[in-house]
């Protein structure tokens, strides 16, 4: 007798709702839904790929034709590719036609290089890099004809943006090199040059952890086209490095420029650098040559502040009788400023009537050891005058004005009024004996 195993089959699942459905799926819906589903897809794969076949051949072949049909073939193309094609083929589409136009605008005109950059940020947004390049070379060839900074600055940019291209998207740091030589030796630098270029240049190198290269481009820069910027930011790079030594011959060789934008700023930097260094001595021989230069007031009055900051951060180390020399020295540098201005230029009345102001800030700062007496006796009196002054039209009008009279032009005028009046008793004396 043949032994069976009991299977226990599933408990059947109750149907609480036996309400029949509004729609009955059958197992022929099931497989007819299928069969649509696998056409669809077959369908789909009809489209992808005959139109990929015209999308390489198309742009070839409407090149070709003629100037008339070119607009109504690319409007046909493009009909096309929304019909027949995906969305990459109708950006396909898009794309060529921009191509054209471009192109169209730089051959009527190749130095527009707003048309250039349009142009070669299509190509940048398509991502062929040897078409992006291909655009940069066709755009620098075009020379501005002039020598006038103001027809280079977007030629200059065009390099600038080709110079970041090839290092942050190409990842070329020989190409990168390359367009920054390039484009240096085209800038005429005996006419303007861009200190943009030369500093990008710099930096480019010193990311590249090349530092012997950008010290020979701030070199060339400061040799060929010496300009502020360039001076400053040598000097930055060096301080950084911690190459005091460079740092000072560099400023050496800066203040030494005839021909600068703002000289004084270096001046400036040079001293305050020296103050930092706790070099006063080279300071002062720096405020003496900056003296030989020019006698503004600005220079005379940061000459005397120098002197005293120098005093209260020696202050701590210093006797009184040595503070009293350093009080000395900035009182030396206020009677130097008087002198020239009482001597060689008179008519500046007002900058001297400030910079006694200022020795006397300076003097009641000083606490004990100053002494405000020596300031007062040499303060002028302020006089409001009136003067005739011409208009546009040629008339003439009045207008008040302030004037300064110093003590020693006090003393003068008394001595003429004395002189004026010896002379009138004289010749009055002499008439009545004839």
């Amino acid at each position: 007798m043949s032994s069976f195993t009991m299977v226990k089959l599933p408990r059947p699942t109750r149907v609480k709702n036996k309400i029949p459905a509004p729609i009955q799926i059958t197992a022929e819906h099931i497989i007819h839904e299928a069969r649509q589903l696998h056409e669809a897809d077959v369908r789909k794969q009809k489209k992808t790929t005959f139109p990929n076949r015209v999308q390489k051949r198309a742009p070839d072949h409407v090149s070709k034709g003629r100037r008339d049909n070119e607009e109504d073939l690319y409007w046909r193309f493009l009909s096309f590719q929304k019909q027949y094609g995906d969305k990459k083929g109708i950006e396909y589409a898009i794309t060529w036609r921009k191509r054209f136009e471009y192109e169209d605008e730089v051959k009527k005109n190749p130095f527009n290089y707003d048309s250039w950059f349009d142009y070669v940020r299509l190509e940048e947004s398509v991502g062929n890099k040897e078409r992006v390049r291909e655009i940069y070379n066709r755009a620098v060839i075009n020379v501005p004809p002039a020598e006038e900074k103001r027809y280079w600055q977007r030629y200059i940019y065009f390099w600038i943006n080709y110079a970041l291209y090839e290092e942050l998207e190409a990842g070329d740091i020989e190409q990168t090199r390359d367009v920054y030589k390039e484009c240096l030796k085209l800038i005429p630098h005996h006419k303007f040059t861009f200190s943009k270029v030369w500093l990008l240049a710099v930096q480019f190198e010193i990311r590249q952890s090349n530092l012997k290269g950008a010290r020979k481009i701030l070199g060339n820069a400061i040799g060929m086209a010496p300009k502020d910027k360039i001076f400053k930011n040598y000097i930055e790079m060096e301080l950084q490095l911690a190459e005091t030594w460079r740092a000072r011959a560099i400023f050496d060789l800066a203040i030494g420029q005839p021909t600068l934008d703002m000289p004084e700023l270096l001046w400036k930097a040079y001293i305050d650098f020296e103050v930092a260094e706790c070099e006063f001595e080279k300071a002062r021989v720096l405020y003496g040559r900056l003296l030989d230069r020019t006698k503004h007031l600005k220079v005379w009055i940061s000459y005397a502040k120098f002197e005293a900051a120098t005093n209260d951060k020696e202050s701590l180390d210093l006797s009184e009788e040595q503070k009293k020399q350093c009080i000395w020295r900035v009182r030396r540098v206020f009677e130097e400023a008087l002198k020239y201005f009482r001597s060689s230029a008179p008519d500046l009345k007002e900058e001297r009537a400030m910079l006694l102001e200022k020795w006397l800030s300076l003097e009641a700062s000083f606490g004990e050891l100053g002494d405000v007496s020596l300031v007062h006796s040499k303060l002028p009196k302020r006089l409001k005058k009136r003067r005739q002054v011409s208009t546009e039209d040629g008339s003439y009008r009045i207008e008040e004005f302030i004037d300064y009279l110093f003590p020693e032009e006090t003393q003068t005028s008394k001595l003429k009024i004395l002189e004026v009046a010896y002379r009138w008793k004289k010749q009055k004396l002499s008439s009545d004996s004839d």
